[in-house]
């Protein structure tokens, strides 16, 4: 935990929190706090700064607060992901939230499997606890806009448009001619099909919409491992 991501209702008085649960544990039991000292910590979707324990018990622990920076500065990108398998789907938001990015669409795609869809992990509660995993791990505290949208030629062609407009528009397909550029740091939003990719309807219909086909070379990665690998491509 390199950041102690506090909410509103953690505060006993306007400088002072008390913490108890997931948080605590952590802190007594990985990373060893006593009292006296100084944390990092931030307030969700607010400021950065530090936190001074001040009490330690056996339930809980109080700290001082101090929040006076910002937050880090968001990635330019919009991600357009195919549904991937759920428990992948897990690892993939942590590790995209840790990276900075804030805008994610999960995509309906002709080789999503139906019952992605219905899984239990999708829901608010299991996002929303991969995404404070990586705010923490990253010392940021903006929560990420997570849309699910599960017909993907509506998408496409009536959202995607407004969604995409004035960034570089990129499609991530194993059987396109060209590389993928590097860096630029550029407003992107970047389409990444499931296992296998988008079939070939589904590139069209994104190449109508204004997106570039490019493919990562000659290894194929699978979903997760390629989804860090273009982000750290375009912002290297």
């Amino acid at each position: 935990m390199n950041l102690v991501l506090l909410e509103n209702k953690d505060f006993t008085e306007p400088e002072h929190v008390r913490l108890n649960g997931r948080r605590f544990q952590h802190l007594t039991s990985i990373n060893k706090v006593a009292e006296n000292d100084q944390l990092v910590c931030g307030l969700l979707n607010g400021k950065v700064g530090t936190g001074l324990v001040t009490k330690l018990s056996s339930q809980f622990l109080e700290m001082k607060i101090h929040l006076d920076k910002d937050p880090p500065e968001p990635l330019p990108l919009t991600l357009v992901l195919a549904l991937p398998r759920p428990k992948m789907l897990k690892r993939i938001i942590e590790s995209i939230t840790s990276l900075g990015v804030k805008k994610i669409y999960l995509i309906n795609s002709w080789r999503v499997e139906k019952s992605f869809w219905q899984s239990p992990l999708l829901n608010h509660d299991s996002l929303r606890k991969s995404m404070l995993l990586g705010l923490e791990q990253s010392r940021d505290t903006v929560l990420p806009q997570i849309h699910q949208k599960r017909f993907f030629t509506r998408f496409v062609n009536q959202e995607l448009p407004k969604i995409s407009k004035n960034s570089l528009c990129i499609t991530a397909h194993p059987k396109a001619l060209k590389i993928c550029p590097f860096g630029g740091n550029k407003e992107t939003t970047l389409a990444i099909g499931p296992e296998g990719g988008f079939i070939d309807i589904e590139v069209e219909t994104l190449e109508k919409q204004g997106f570039l086909s490019y493919n990562i070379g000659q290894r194929i990665l699978k979903v997760e491992t390629a989804v860090t690998y273009l982000i750290s491509r375009l912002y290297s």
